[in-house]
């Protein structure tokens, strides 16, 4: 369990090799980082908020203010996209764990004795 060999393709047959416990082990990481990503942000946006505005009021200030407001909360913005991304790639592992062992289930019963015996082909491993 935890390995899928689909044949049809070049080299020897393999197509997918998922093993659950990978999945399993290394969706933590991306959770882990996506709050690492989160804390740095928030320490970020916390010290640039406490500078205020120390480029001036004069002219020269005014316009590197009206450049740098919006580039500042277009990037604020993309890295809140990268930590959501990142925690959300955390919980598709582990879906996709659960999904993969759950098919091997089913593709296991479908070819156990019980469902070899013949029967209803919508009754697999039922034995009926």
């Amino acid at each position: 369990m935890g390995k899928t060999e689909m044949g049809g393709g070049p080299g020897d047959g393999k197509v997918l090799d998922i093993k659950t416990a990978d999945l399993k082990s290394a969706a933590p990481t991306f959770s882990e980082q996506s709050g690492k990503l989160r804390d740095a942000l928030l320490e970020l946006t916390d010290t640039l908020d406490g500078l205020g505005k120390p480029w001036g009021a004069d002219d020269q200030g005014k316009q590197f203010g009206e450049s740098y407001e919006p580039a500042r909360t277009k990037i604020e913005a993309k890295a809140k996209i990268l930590i959501a991304g990142l925690a959300s790639i955390h919980e598709a592992m582990v879906d996709m764990s659960d999904g993969h062992i759950e098919n091997d289930k089913l593709i296991a019963s479908m070819f156990s004795k019980k469902g070899a015996k013949g029967g209803d082909p919508g009754k697999a491993g039922t034995g009926k």
